[in-house]
């Protein structure tokens, strides 16, 4: 295995990717030359480049080797995103570089420092992007892989500001379960939010995905902590003392008295017996304040002060796409969110009616992976249909080929929703704003994110 600090050059093959930037940011951070292909530009690929990173958007095949690399001083990081018959990744390999995954390169980076790692198939980003937050603000401090776009800081990566070494530094990171790339985490505190079904294409059985998670939480360090959702199914799969959370019942660490004040979030957090009282959360849902019941706990263990818990979470903006607000205006709200799982979606549709009870909510999904809308077809649609009004796009399909007989459609039809169609990108804005909604909700993890600026445009040219 390569040193890293033998690294003079770090070549990445699916720079774009969330994970995949906040790494090349990390090396480039670090003095060590990066450069890397994706196969799209994006803003933040523009960023990258920005910040003196080279990025290109052709396979150039074995013309990389004008790169003028070296096996023994470059590491090449590889996403799974990339297809095996990508040109730059057969050349590099045939001439004896080192290629890790993402995931390993993250497990290799975070084993150095005390790691906080997130892991769940739905609310990971949320939260270790708070936990990064808490941390930031508070003399603690932290380094941190993201998983989205930070709202407080607009970037995915954080670093510390302290000298002392690594090993006495707080790490945070999400842990990603998708082709069980977090079992190469040792992590000192452990949090598991959530274990529903999901990458069946991976793990083909849901018990195999929960027997996953329970690796993972076995792999914290000896003298780690665990913090995991009460009620979880895998709980009695674990081994070693945990801690329990939940914002809906009493556990270890809890929320009560949780109530709305428009669109923040008030809670009374309950630790080891003691009561910590009005507790205002910067962003919607009761999703989130979930989220931020177990972001407390893993940061009262690191050692932030209670005032520097409650200034931490008041003022947290959140993850881009995560419940975000696009436009706020009395006339009509557009909230954007990368919902892909039924019960994410469940969630920031179930807040966003609390909060807007008697408004008209129009939606926009747009179904990630065909593999994902086969095996889910039947909760997209009850999740969806708690709007009454419903538009679904075509299946943004990823790293898929496209399943037959499995379309937008197969959803649509077990909708009972009682305003429901198919629409495309180009007729998506159009149809929106012609059923006059006072709330407009975009959701899903594909490329409707480009639609975004757009449709603001649309709304504050339609309400002037």
């Amino acid at each position: 295995m390569m040193n890293l600090a033998d690294i003079k050059y770090a070549y990445f093959l699916g720079i774009g990717g969330i994970g995949m930037s906040a790494i090349a940011r990390y090396f480039n951070a670090n003095g060590v030359t990066v450069m890397g292909y994706d196969k799209t530009e994006t803003p933040l690929t523009q960023e990258l480049v920005s910040e003196g990173i080279a990025v290109h958007y052709e396979d150039l095949g074995s013309d990389i080797e004008s790169y003028h690399l070296q096996p023994e001083n470059c590491l090449v990081v590889l996403t799974p995103a990339v297809p095996k018959n990508h040109g730059e990744w057969k050349w590099l390999a045939a001439n004896g570089f080192n290629i890790l995954k993402r995931s390993q390169v993250l497990g290799i980076i975070t084993d150095a420092y005390q790691t906080i790692g997130v892991a769940g198939t739905h609310g990971k980003t949320t939260t270790s992007t708070l936990i990064a937050h808490l941390l930031k603000q508070s003399t603690v401090d932290c380094s941190a892989f993201l998983g989205g776009i930070s709202g407080n800081y607009q970037t995915n990566l954080l670093l510390s500001t302290k000298t002392t070494p690594p090993s006495t530094q707080w790490m945070v990171v999400e842990a990603d379960e998708f082709d069980r790339s977090f079992l190469t985490l040792h992590p000192q505190i452990a949090i598991i939010t959530s274990s529903d079904a999901d990458h069946l294409d991976i793990y083909g059985e849901h018990d195999e995905l929960k027997k996953s998670f329970v690796a993972y939480a076995a792999q914290r360090k000896e003298n780690g902590t665990l913090i995991v959702k009460k009620g979880l199914e895998i709980i009695s799969d674990l081994s070693g003392p945990y801690t329990t959370y939940s914002a809906a019942e009493q556990a270890d660490v809890y929320a009560s008295n949780i109530r709305v004040n428009g669109s923040e979030y008030l809670f009374d957090l309950h630790v080891n017996g003691t009561r910590i009282a009005d507790l205002e959360l910067g962003i919607p849902g009761m999703h989130n304040v979930e989220n931020a019941v177990a972001a407390s706990a893993a940061c009262l263990i690191a050692g932030i002060t209670l005032g520097e818990l409650a200034a931490g979470l008041a003022s947290f903006k959140g993850v881009k796409r995560r419940f975000e607000y696009v436009v706020k205006h009395p006339k009509l709200t557009y909230i954007d969110d990368y919902a892909h799982h039924p019960e994410e979606l469940r969630a920031i549709i179930s807040s966003v009616i609390a909060m807007y009870p008697n408004k008209k909510i129009v939606g926009l999904f747009q179904p990630h992976l065909y593999s994902r809308t086969r095996d889910f077809a039947e909760g997209f649609a009850q999740s969806l249909s708690l709007i009454d009004d419903m538009l679904l796009l075509d299946i943004y399909p990823a790293r898929e080929l496209p399943i037959e007989g499995v379309t937008s459609q197969l959803i649509l039809n077990q909708m009972h929703a009682k305003h429901k169609a198919l629409t495309t990108k180009e007729k998506a804005i159009a149809d929106l704003l012609n059923r006059n909604p006072d709330i407009v909700l975009t959701l899903g993890a594909g490329d409707i994110d480009t639609l975004v600026q757009p449709l603001q445009q649309a709304i504050l040219n339609a309400i002037g």
